[in-house]
């Protein structure tokens, strides 16, 4: 990976939705680039983190962050969320590992938001399988 300022964050046009999955392949993931998402990356000369951010009732739900392996620790994951989530209005909701919590608090997000129903139904089903956390972010208030 190049120097930090070398990275750009921005969205993925729709049609090349086929970069980020294979990205995801290429990481060993299962993760997919959601449909109906607005696509975000990372790149340094290839694509080195993603997330899709997917609308729901009063804002989006944010999904598969992913960053490369080797550019881990280097901030790409805060860089890419702050990006992306800059911009949108409304609410960010998005379901994560308790390890993971104290990373989104530190960019705002506050665990157990109000979360729209077809979240919320969402959330009890992938519970039947995992713990997971939810957080928000209101970005009319943040």
């Amino acid at each position: 990976m190049s120097a930090a300022c070398d990275i750009t964050f921005t969205p993925l046009p729709g049609e090349s939705r086929q970069l980020l999955n294979k990205f995801y392949r290429d990481q060993r993931s299962a993760m997919r680039a959601a449909n109906g998402a607005t696509l975000w990356v990372a790149r340094d000369v290839s694509i080195i983190a993603g997330l899709s951010l997917t609308p729901v009732s009063h804002g989006v739900w944010l999904t598969g962050l992913l960053v490369a392996d080797e550019c881990r620790g280097q901030h790409v994951a805060r860089r890419l969320v702050q990006a992306a989530v800059a911009s949108v209005e409304g609410h960010v909701w998005l379901f994560c590992h308790p390890d993971l919590q104290v990373f989104y608090e530190n960019l705002g997000f506050h665990i157990d938001p109000v979360l729209p129903i077809s979240l919320a139904e969402r959330l009890i089903r992938y519970r039947q399988s995992k713990f997971l956390l939810a957080m928000g972010l209101d970005r009319q208030t943040a």
